[in-house]
């Protein structure tokens, strides 16, 4: 994306106010395994909450913040993710951002996009009558 698209979008990554925000008054704290990074603020005032945010590698999608790393943006634990996190099992799978809205969506047998026919129902169903 150009100079210009940084300037006027926020949809695909960060604009330019954000990364000058960044530059100056953010501190990088670490990286996910999908490339976004993570920043917290330098310096808090006196009763100030400390600032955190994150800068997506991509689209803006809240969905694709893993969950250690959400926790660690609403103040659930101060250290790093993967600091404390437990090694991988065999039978996890790699996350994979929310796909709603988007061509790899779960389109079912029936949906309009899949142009609207079902299967015809066996003969288990019976439909409702006021009378019966």
């Amino acid at each position: 994306m150009g100079f210009l698209g940084k300037i006027f979008t926020w949809w695909d990554g960060a604009t330019i106010g954000t990364h000058l925000w960044t530059a100056r008054k953010g501190e990088h704290i670490g990286t996910d395994a999908q490339g976004n990074k993570y920043y917290r603020s330098r310096k808090t005032g006196e009763g100030q909450r400390e600032r955190r945010w994150v800068i997506y590698d991509g689209a803006n999608d809240a969905s694709r913040v893993p969950a250690e790393w959400h926790g660690w943006l609403h103040g659930s634990f101060d250290d790093v993710p993967e600091s404390f996190l437990p090694a991988p099992k065999i039978w996890e799978v790699d996350f994979t951002p929310n796909a709603t809205g988007t061509p790899d969506a779960y389109r079912p047998a029936g949906a309009l996009e899949r142009g609207g026919r079902r299967a015809k129902a066996d003969g288990d169903y019976e439909a409702w009558s006021p009378e019966g």
